[in-house]
């Protein structure tokens, strides 16, 4: 049997970081088996659905890497197949026409809550006969279709995630509503578990994995399986997302898509391989892996049953990892769309080699991508103040010769390289008859406009290219003599 799994997102919002962790894992599963990961959007919301949200869907599991084999299938596309099946339901006399208004549905939760019983229908209309039907629509009641759910019976499936699980139908809430029905009585629009259920009949699914808040569906789902006759998959209810507080991971939370976490400058495979880990742990304790590394290790029997605590610190250190990792001109890649939406000047063609050579002295440093903003300021920012440390730095005897001599020497070089950058230092030094931290201190304070930050030598070298050196040693010796 070839394995089949699915993503089913609903595009009544953007892709959220839960419903990617379960692509993710389904993404897995089927990479593990030799399978085939399917796409559907279930998008019979129609008052919700947006198709910016679907874009966003798609787009967010292509910038994933989490490509599908088949689909995207469409729910909205599949109206008469599921029409079908409600027809087949009813016709069987295994769903009916009900129609009890909300009135009275209030009415009878009302009842339930003052005698201490759990809200639930009381199937009152299952055995309507054709009189009390017509007298119904007579007037003007609109139905909705349920399906019977016969009391009492257990239900029993074995998670591959959680293990054996029971559920008694008592505890489903009476006959469930399937369908409501169109103006004209015929089997109209389908509800959830309806739909999903005729989808993954249809599509040959075989596991469905899925987050946990879906758990008390599968019962109901369970039983049209069972009535629509056919095979039930298998199910595996993955553990929540939750944040630092053991709660379920919110808006609230400053996470709301997965595109937030690129614009909070994750990498998209430090972002998947975090997802990897929320709630499975692989065999090795490996904490770094490609997709394809973790799909030979994925399966079932080691994802967690109890909720998955979102750990920013741990996500923002494979994220440092991936990018330390990267090459100046695969790092560049990623800094080019940050800077400039930092508002930093250049020409992303004719300045590339510079631009490589900023990313190679900053990106061991990084942890997120929006890092190199401040980081990178002063290569790019031509009128930069200098900060209070460096202003007091500026101010010690001996400072104003150093800088004199430094600006006679820089003069007379036109490529500045690092061995020429450290003669130049050197004879400074010398001349000026100072300690060298005086003279590493003072330049670093004159040109990058602080008293940290990167690679000193380098910067000189990187400012010096960008036409920076010479006017702010310059701005700064006129400063000092006036």
């Amino acid at each position: 049997m070839t394995v089949r799994v699915r993503i089913a997102p609903s595009p009544t919002g953007n892709l959220h970081i839960g419903t990617a962790r379960t692509a993710v894992f389904n993404w897995l599963y089927a990479h593990r088996h030799g399978g085939k990961f399917i796409l559907r959007v279930e998008d019979t919301d129609r008052e919700r659905s947006k198709p910016e949200y679907t874009q966003n869907i798609l787009d967010g599991l292509q910038w994933l890497g989490l490509n599908y084999d088949e689909g995207p299938f469409f729910q909205t596309e599949r109206m008469e197949r599921y029409q079908a099946a409600i027809q087949q339901l009813l016709e069987r006399g295994q769903a009916y026409y009900c129609y009890t208004s909300e009135a009275e549905l209030d009415e009878m939760r009302e009842a339930q809550k003052a005698r201490g019983e759990a809200p639930r229908y009381d199937n009152r209309h299952r055995h309507l006969t054709p009189e009390q039907r017509a007298e119904f629509e007579a007037q003007g009641r609109k139905p909705v279709i349920r399906f019977k759910i016969e009391e009492p019976q257990e239900i029993s499936w074995n998670d591959l995630v959680r293990g054996p699980v029971t559920w008694n139908s008592r505890d489903l809430g009476g006959d469930m509503v399937v369908a409501r029905s169109s103006d004209d009585g015929s089997p109209g629009q389908p509800l959830y578990n309806l739909a999903v259920v005729v989808d993954d009949i249809d599509m040959g699914i075989t596991q469905i994995i899925r987050g946990e808040d879906h758990i008390g569906n599968t019962p109901k789902q369970i039983l049209l399986y069972q009535a629509l006759g056919a095979s039930v998959p298998e199910f595996a209810h993955t553990p929540l997302i939750l944040n630092a507080e053991g709660k379920k991971l919110s808006k609230r939370d400053g996470v709301t898509s997965i595109f937030d976490f690129r614009a909070m400058g994750f990498l998209p495979e430090a972002l998947i391989n975090y997802m990897v880990l929320l709630g499975w742990s692989p065999p090795d304790a490996q904490e770094l892996f490609t997709l394809s590394e973790a799909a030979t290790k994925f399966d079932l029997d080691r994802v967690n049953s109890a909720g998955a605590r979102f750990d920013w610190t741990r996500l923002d250190w494979i994220n440092s990892q991936y990018i330390h990792a990267l090459s100046p001109e695969a790092l560049v890649e990623h800094l080019i769309p940050v800077w400039q939406q930092a508002g930093y000047v250049f020409d992303p063609a004719a300045d590339r080699s510079w631009l490589e050579q900023v990313a190679a002295l900053v990106g061991p440093s990084l942890t997120r991508l929006p890092d190199a903003v401040e980081m990178t300021r002063y290569l790019f920012v031509p009128e930069l103040s200098l900060d209070a440390e460096a202003t007091a730095q500026c101010q010690q005897p001996g400072v104003a010769g150093v800088l004199e001599a430094a600006q006679a020497e820089l003069k007379n070089i036109e490529a500045l390289t690092p061995e020429l950058a450290t003669e130049l230092l050197n004879r400074v030094t010398k001349d000026q008859g100072v300690k060298k931290g005086l003279v590493m201190r003072s330049m670093r304070a004159v040109l990058t406009r602080s008293m940290k930050g990167p690679d000193l030598l380098q910067s000189f070298i990187l400012l010096h290219q960008h036409g920076l050196a010479l006017p702010r040693l310059q701005e700064q010796i006129s400063s000092s003599a006036a």
